[in-house]
């Protein structure tokens, strides 16, 4: 364990893209997160070394045809900030069995339904952790995910590396489960006002142009 005091933890940031998403960005207004901005609002006494991004590539659906170029510009934008790094499972269109809340007499139960599985992005996240952790990349890691699949590499940064790791929980509604929750040093939870003042400006540039937050967002 470092001996270093507060203010002085060379820290990394590991982010569950979608489950941030989904648990703490969807239907928001904040979904233009500056993710450097973010971790420096939330520990903003630490040196942030690293924010690690995991994600897959979305692509185009019958509903939302703009859903690709809406994440290409918000990709175009994180790769903007300092220190940072995107790395990406797939997603595998799949076929699933569902079953129906109401089924009507005689007419079946269950109905077919196409939907998308994210594939990589969690092995991504725990391999980036520990390795990291063990090349003494960090001497705090901070993970952002609700997801308990995590509990296990995160409990071993902690017992058997010997560092802090810290839990951001972006759950809006629900605790992290308590597998989760546990294996971490402590967890923090993101609340309405750090998504608030942790936005990008509408426009920002790089190397190939502007970039523009997506209407909507």
């Amino acid at each position: 364990m470092s001996c270093k005091g507060a203010g002085q933890l060379r820290t990394n940031f590991y982010i569950d893209g979608f489950n941030l998403y989904y648990r703490a960005l969807k239907d928001s207004p904040y979904r233009w997160l500056d993710l450097r901005k973010l971790s420096e609002t939330l520990f903003p006494q630490e040196t942030i070394h690293k924010v690690c991004y995991f994600t897959a590539l979305l692509t185009a659906r019958p509903g939302d045809p703009a859903q690709p170029q809406r994440q290409q510009a918000y990709l175009r934008a994180l790769a903007t900030l300092p220190g940072f790094q995107a790395y990406y499972g797939i997603l595998r269109p799949r076929v699933k069995q569902r079953p129906l809340v109401r089924p009507l007499p005689g007419m079946p139960t269950h109905v077919l339904v196409n939907d998308m599985e994210e594939k990589g992005s969690d092995v991504n996240l725990a391999t980036r952790l520990l390795v990291d952790g063990f090349n003494g990349d960090y001497e705090q890691a901070v993970v952002v995910s609700n997801d308990a699949d995590f509990a296990s590499a995160v409990r071993s940064v902690r017992d058997e590396l010997g560092l802090r790791v810290v839990l951001v929980n972006p759950d809006r509604k629900n605790r992290s489960p308590s597998a989760l929750a546990s294996s971490a040093t402590y967890v923090k939870r993101l609340w309405t006002s750090h998504r608030r003042r942790s936005q990008f400006p509408d426009t920002l540039a790089d190397e190939v142009g502007v970039i523009t937050k997506p209407s909507g967002w």
